[in-house]
């Protein structure tokens, strides 16, 4: 049990601490809501749970790794700059692709419902 309590400690410092942490969880939250509302197929809904999962995921790691690089320099040293960038870019592609899929799903849905 400890281990899965350090981890919740771990996951709840990162929502306390970092706003992109909460900005993922609204996205995640708006997906639970587009998904009641408009009842997507189960494929559906498993591809947007995967697409959560691996945002906050990579979110979660995205924060470690700037914990780790702040924990071994200060200094502002191009290794530790490119470190940090890499981390935030895959939190960014992630992000994109799971914003793409929710277009392709919820899509056309709202616009069949609007027009």
């Amino acid at each position: 049990m400890k281990p899965f309590r350090l981890a919740c400690v771990g996951i709840l410092h990162a929502i306390r601490t970092e706003r992109n942490m909460r900005l993922h969880l609204i996205s995640a939250l708006l997906v639970l809501i587009f998904s009641i509302w408009l009842q997507p197929t189960r494929l559906e809904i498993v591809i947007l749970i995967a697409w959560v999962v691996a945002v906050i995921s990579l979110e979660l790691m995205n924060t470690a790794i700037e914990r780790t690089v702040d924990l071994v320099t200060e200094d502002v040293h191009p290794l530790a700059k490119q470190a940090k960038d890499v981390a935030a870019g895959s939190v960014l592609v992630a992000s994109i692709g799971a914003a793409v899929t929710a277009l392709i799903i919820f899509g056309p849905r709202l616009w069949n419902m609007l027009y």
